[in-house]
């Protein structure tokens, strides 16, 4: 009988949450939803010096704003360690692992040592037969076999094989008491029932190690997938310098999930051409195995571009929701919601991004005082009766909206014989500030008439 699916994502509360996390609980999420299996979170928090309570809270925040849910957990490793413990302990009882005395410079000696013979450099093993029992200072080590390979099929590289001798009788459990990363995580995988470890390709060669370990416990092995890199436009690793590796960053400058999501996904993974996926078609069409082997390359402008398609795309309605934080940053009173729902509309073919709609369109939500250099430039006296007469016009429109307004100034036009351009971009500047925004009678119906009448009256007192 084939086990159901079980995938998890297991993040160091030690900082933000990085793009390359993100994008490996994303596959690992993916996994889970597509083969209808259970998708667990696991906050591995055993680096007590490092880890906080706000970096674990900035975690399952970024997870749930990309709408990475989980059917089990958030459990902590932190709340686990004597789990762990009796389970080393139990290892030293079947022969497996062993109390070691050697202190950290003396194993560092040793290290030093086989490196000038040409040798790998490993602990010497010293301890390993002395049958030592706990004491200060001691750590239990693993008893690594002295012969044969360790290997694994990984559903990403293909087979993957270490010879034992490559590898040290690592540390199980620390001088003070502490499990270590690969002894806690196969503990916690294998009672978990994992059955798929989906993990950042710089933990391939933990793996091996941890193969050994499932293995003297008698657990049965996960299938694992250890995903590529992303790396910055310059081919190495990504970091600030390449721009925002936060996810909250992302948030905070005003990129939707649905936009992260998307361009995260295909990093290292494809769908023939698409480039555009719901939700539902990424579970749909998600498989493990279609994930490429090659480093993947961060594009910020091409993310830019994604989260434009869902603002030029996105219902006015949802965008609007998520305007009014940026709006109060800015320290702006917050509109009422179809008043925004408007400001989307109006605004969305010019803006990539919430927080760029705020800025774009600041003229919607304060008063936009054009400035003298503007002023002079296009409030000029030879326009003074047409822009009079232009007020008066819009004055009269009723009831307020754009095919109203806009037929009032076209009216005009043909009685004057003006052209539109010469009140164009004055009426433009009066209403907003600046010289590029949406279309002038968007805004105009937007705004409201008491704003509209206000804005250009100022305007013709100052011509």
């Amino acid at each position: 009988m084939t086990k159901k699916v079980r995938t998890r994502f297991a993040p160091s509360p030690t900082g933000y949450l990085h793009i390359g996390g993100v994008r490996t609980a994303l596959f690992s999420w993916l996994y889970a939803r597509h083969a209808k299996g259970d998708f667990i979170l696991r906050v591995e928090d055993t680096d007590a010096q490092r880890s906080t309570e706000e970096s674990s809270k900035q975690i399952l925040d970024a997870m749930l704003w990309l709408g990475l849910d989980w059917d089990e957990g958030p459990f902590y490793q932190s709340q686990r360690l004597d789990l762990y413990r009796s389970y080393i302990h139990k290892l030293v009882d079947q022969g497996k692992a062993y109390w070691c005395e050697c202190s950290a410079e003396a194993v560092e000696a040793m290290r030093t040592q086989a490196l000038e013979k040409g040798d790998k450099p490993k602990y010497n093993r010293t301890c390993r037969h002395k049958g030592l029992g706990p004491g200060p200072g001691r750590v239990i080590r693993f008893a690594t076999p002295e012969t044969g390979v360790t290997s694994f099929d990984d559903l990403i590289k293909g087979r993957i094989s270490v010879a034992n001798d490559e590898l040290d009788d690592f540390i199980l459990l620390r001088s003070d008491d502490m499990p270590t990363y690969n002894v806690s995580v196969v503990i916690d995988d294998a009672l978990m029932e994992m059955t798929h470890v989906i993990r950042g390709d710089d933990h391939v060669n933990n793996t091996p190690r941890q193969v050994l370990i499932y293995e003297a416990f008698g657990f049965d092995l996960p299938h694992f997938a250890h995903v590529p890199m992303i790396l910055g436009s310059d081919k190495t690793r990504l970091s600030k310098r390449h721009g925002a590796t936060s996810v909250t960053a992302y948030k905070d400058m005003g990129f939707l999930p649905e936009a992260v999501v998307n361009y995260l996904v295909r990093l290292s993974w494809s769908h023939g051409d698409q480039e555009i996926f719901s939700r539902d078609e990424l579970i749909e069409f998600f498989d493990i195995g279609d994930v490429g082997k090659s480093a993947a390359v961060f594009n910020p402008e091409k993310l830019l571009w994604l989260n434009h398609h869902y603002i030029k795309t996105g219902d006015p309605d949802w965008l609007a929701d998520l305007l009014p934080e940026f709006i109060q940053a800015r320290g702006y009173a917050v509109p009422d919601h179809d008043f925004l729902k408007r400001v989307v509309v109006d605004v969305r073919e010019r803006t990539k991004t919430l927080e760029e709609i705020v800025e774009f369109g600041d003229f919607y939500f304060t008063e936009k005082e054009p400035s003298e250099d503007l002023k002079r430039e296009f409030f000029k006296p030879e326009i003074a009766d047409a822009f009079k007469a232009l007020v008066e016009k819009v004055g009269k429109v009723d009831p307020w909206e754009q095919t109203g307004i806009e037929g009032a100034v076209k009216g005009l036009l043909e009685e004057t014989g003006l052209k539109f351009k010469v009140l164009a971009q004055p009426m433009r500047v009066a209403l907003t500030g600046k010289t590029v925004s949406p279309g002038i009678f968007e805004i105009m119906a937007t705004l409201g008439k008491a704003r509209v009448m206000e804005r250009l009256g100022r305007a013709l007192n100052y011509l």
